[in-house]
C-alpha cells in the first residue's frame, strides 16, 4: 500500500463517539496548535517518571519539521471542543519501513503523535481516534491492522496500548529510534461507541 493516499477518503466533520467532539483534518496553519498539544503532554509526561518527550526528538527543528510535513501531507487531524483543540492523531497509511517486511505485506494505518490534552483525559478520546483511524483506514483502502511505535521505555504506554486490545510486534532494530516498541491490533469492522 505504499503510496496510498487515504486522506481523500476520511469524511471530514467526523463526530466522536460522544457527539461532544468534532474532529476535522488539520491546516498547515495549525501547526502551532499541535505543537501546544505535544508541548503540554511533554510537560506532563515529565511528571511521570518517563523520559518520553523530555527534549523533542531528534531536535526541535527536525520534530517541528516532521509535523509540518504530516500536516502539509493531510495526515493529522484535531478533535475540537468547540474552539478548543482537544486532541491531535497523526495516521499515515504509507508503510513505516522500520516495521518487518512480512507485517508490511498487509495493508496497515499507522499511528503518529496521539496526544490527548489533559483536560480531556479520562474521556476515552485517545481510544476513539484510535478507532477512528483504524475504521477509516479498513474503510478506505482495506488496511486490516492499526499499527504504532510506542516510546520505548514508556512501560505504562505499553500496558495502555495492550489494554486498547495491541499486541506486541517486537522493536525496531535501530537503537537510536525512541519509540521503538511495535504494537499493532486488527482494523474494526465498525466505529467503536466507546
Amino acid at each position: 500500500m505504499t503510496g496510498y493516499d487515504a486522506s481523500h477518503e476520511v469524511s471530514e466533520n467526523a463526530l466522536m463517539p460522544d457527539g461532544s467532539l468534532t474532529l476535522r483534518r488539520a491546516t498547515v496553519h495549525e501547526a502551532r496548535v499541535v505543537l501546544a498539544l505535544i508541548s503540554e503532554a511533554a510537560a506532563w509526561l515529565g511528571t511521570k517518571g518517563t523520559d518520553q518527550w523530555s527534549s523533542p526528538w531528534p531536535d526541535r527543528r527536525r520534530r517541528d519539521a516532521r509535523v509540518r510535513e504530516s500536516l502539509a501531507r493531510g495526515k493529522t487531524w484535531i478533535a475540537w471542543d468547540g474552539a478548543v483543540p482537544a486532541a491531535t492523531i497523526t495516521a499515515d497509511s504509507t508503510e513505516d519501513p522500520r516495521w518487518p517486511e512480512q507485517l508490511r505485506r498487509h495493508p496497515a494505518i499507522y499511528v503518529e503523535r496521539l496526544v490527548v490534552s489533559r483536560a480531556y483525559a479520562g474521556r476515552s478520546v485517545g481510544a476513539a481516534l484510535i478507532d477512528w483511524s483504524g475504521h477509516e483506514a479498513r474503510r478506505g483502502y482495506g488496511a486490516l491492522w492499526i499499527r504504532v511505535s510506542a516510546w520505548t521505555t514508556n512501560l505504562p504506554l505499553h500496558a495502555y496500548y495492550e489494554r486498547q486490545g495491541f499486541r506486541p510486534c517486537g522493536y525496531h532494530l535501530d537503537v537510536r529510534y525512541p519509540s521503538r516498541a511495535r504494537f499493532q491490533k486488527p482494523t474494526p469492522y465498525r466505529l467503536s461507541r466507546a
